[in-house]
């Protein structure tokens, strides 16, 4: 087991060894599909993808629903940079002989902008929102005792104004239990999908075909083309290493590496520690390593209710520009 834990960590701190290169940050569309919607996890420095037997988990690793053993419903809310608002809603539930389906919305609203051009820099008068959705469809299965895997369909809808880009990805996962004591290893796929653009009436322009001549129509109608931008895909591999200190006293350890197509490698850490299976204390760090990182200390607790059958989550992440995020997650065992 020790010898399983030296080869992962050691390989976890040596992956962003190549992160030294063009970084791609803001190429990528679909940027909401990258906040976390789990307070247990994001307190724990979103190390996440070998965090099984959770739904909170399945974000992180497709592979998790595999490990579920029963019906559990997930919300969160997270109050999002500029008043900017974030829910998430998901739903496992077994079905016997064939696996776990998966199901999860995401939404994010903007809420209502003042339009302002150069002429009119105080506004127009005209009120926008940009609003963000994706919808998860998920199934998982427990192949052997010790691996899980998981596939998930997801459909990502983004608009601002009146306009708007669809487009659908795929993600999967797989989780390895290492050793009886709970040690496992997970690795997960996220977004592979294909490139999209934005289309809609806020595109539209009026085109002169030749300005220089003159009694030609000179208001054609027209469409600017903002062109194609890849969805953010996401590799994760990682670890989780439970220490049981007492029948009431426990201790889970998190580690990530994470390889992204439109930023540097970097590495997440985490820790959760349980008191009587009750009251759970976390902290970690996030994107260590990362270049011109923004992301760092994770903090937050959580509170087990009736056997762990409702679960209550809170979070705090620090952003270095952006200031903190506070996330709010509530899970009902059915």
């Amino acid at each position: 087991m020790k010898r399983w834990l030296a080869i992962v960590l050691t390989s976890a701190v040596l992956i962003p060894g190549s992160a030294w290169a063009q970084s791609k940050t803001g190429t990528t569309i679909g940027q909401f599909l990258g906040i976390e919607p789990s307070a247990r996890l994001s307190a724990m420095g979103n190390a996440g993808v070998a965090a099984a037997e959770e739904i909170e988990g399945v974000y992180y690793n497709p592979g998790v629903i595999g490990t579920l053993v029963r019906p559990a419903v997930q919300f969160t809310h997270i109050n999002w940079f500029a008043d900017i608002s974030f829910d998430y809603a998901a739903v496992a539930s077994p079905v016997h002989g064939l696996g776990i389906l998966f199901g999860s919305v995401t939404a994010l609203n903007s809420g209502e902008i003042d339009v302002r051009t150069v002429d009119r820099p105080l506004g127009t008068g005209e009120r926008y929102t940009v609003a963000d959705l994706a919808l998860t469809l998920g199934y998982g299965r427990q192949v052997t005792r010790r691996f899980a895997a998981g596939l998930q369909a997801n459909y990502i809808h983004e608009r601002i104004w009146h306009s708007t880009l669809s487009t659908l990805t795929v993600s999967a996962g797989t989780v390895y239990l290492l050793t009886d004591g709970g040690m496992r290893l997970g690795f997960s796929l996220s977004n592979l999908g294909t490139q999209a653009g934005f289309s809609g009436r806020d595109l539209a322009i009026q085109y002169d075909n030749n300005p220089d001549e003159y009694g030609d129509n000179s208001a054609l109608p027209g469409e600017q083309l903002t062109g194609d931008f890849p969805v953010p895909i996401l590799f994760r591999f990682g670890i989780s290493y439970p220490v049981d200190f007492s029948e009431n006293s426990k201790i889970l350890l998190l580690v990530d590496a994470l390889h992204p197509n439109d930023n540097t490698e970097s590495v997440n850490v985490g820790a959760q520690w349980s008191l009587q299976n009750v009251l759970s204390l976390r902290a970690g760090y996030q994107t260590l390593f990362q270049e011109d990182r923004e992301l760092g200390l994770t903090l937050g607790a959580g509170l087990r209710i009736a056997d762990g059958r409702y679960r209550f989550g809170y979070a705090w992440a620090d952003h270095e520009h952006l200031g903190t995020v506070h996330r709010i997650t509530l899970v009902l065992g059915l």
